[in-house]
């Protein structure tokens, strides 16, 4: 598949919910892309998303019941956090921070700046181009530290084993995005996921619980992710967080369906106690939202 074939939109059908989410919910994992004619995709990308405008987003969370979100520049726009920083402020900022994708170079007044307009960490992506080069990992953490961000990682975890000493090294927390992104095919067992297990067990990380279809085999059900998900769990309640991943970039053949993504949330985590940690008090810490949550536009 070529770097600029389209990507396929989400689906504008949202699937009704088997629970109810409570009031400050946060989707932890999303991008916003477009309109392209303000903000242009890097010409060395891995993939090519149609427009996903923040419009269709809120109202993805309107049917949903969520009423935080974490945007998270996306690898397509390279170290311009235009468009996340715009769709921060057009979300609320009140109600959403967002991840970004700096230079190692970058300055500590370009760092305030992002500060000021909701950015909480920056992310090194492994998997596709555009990200910020994970050889400048130590230098970067250790400008965001100040400012109590955290780096956020998207990496197959499946040798995660091999950098565990470095990561224990950072100031900083440390996120990793869908579950570690390994497949199911290799077991819980791995030692990559192990050392993943590992890590939030000492305090050091936290997962996403996003992004089942990206690993799973048994699609559309997506049933094998679930003892991924379980096994984090296990390893802390309070370092988990939930992400939709919308609008799903870089597929061409199948869509999740987002009400889908998030009941699977109730099969992984059954009591509504967990559900409410995972949702509402753990990404309250996490990205510093207020813990007691006011009302949205969603509530009128």
């Amino acid at each position: 598949m070529s770097p600029s074939d389209l990507c396929l939109s989400p689906l504008e059908q949202v699937d009704p919910l088997r629970f109810t989410v409570s009031s400050g919910a946060c989707d932890c994992h999303a991008h916003i892309f477009g309109p392209k004619k303000m903000f242009p995709f890097i010409a060395d990308r891995s993939y090519t998303p149609p427009e996903a405008s923040i419009e269709a987003y809120k109202n993805m969370h309107r049917k949903l019941g969520i009423t935080r979100a974490v945007i998270v520049q996306p690898s397509v726009y390279g170290t311009d956090n235009q468009v996340t920083l715009t769709a921060i402020k057009q979300y609320g900022n009140e109600n959403a921070r967002g991840i970004a994708v700096v230079d190692n170079d970058v300055s500590e007044l370009e760092l305030e700046r992002l500060h000021e307009k909701g950015i909480r960490g920056v992310r090194f992506n492994l998997l596709f181009k555009g990200g910020a080069q994970f050889k400048y990992l130590e230098r970067i953490s250790s400008k965001i530290a100040p400012f109590n961000w955290h780096v956020q990682i998207l990496m197959d975890v499946s040798e995660l084993q091999l950098i565990t000493d470095r990561l224990r090294r950072l100031p900083t927390e440390i996120v990793f995005d869908h579950m570690g992104h390994i497949s199911t095919n290799h077991g819980t067992n791995n030692l990559g996921f192990q050392a993943l297990i590992n890590l939030i067990k000492e305090g050091r990380a936290w997962v996403k619980l996003s992004g089942n279809y990206r690993i799973s085999s048994a699609k559309p059900s997506y049933k094998d992710a679930e003892a991924f998900a379980r096994a984090l769990i296990s390893a802390s309640q309070k370092r988990v967080v939930w992400g939709s991943d919308w609008p799903h970039p870089g597929l061409h053949d199948t869509m999740p369906n987002d009400g889908a993504l998030l009941n699977a949330l109730d099969e992984y985590a059954a009591s509504d106690q967990l559900k409410h940690a995972i949702l509402v008090n753990n990404p309250a810490e996490l990205y510093g939202f207020n813990t007691s949550p006011k009302g949205s536009e969603y509530d009128k």
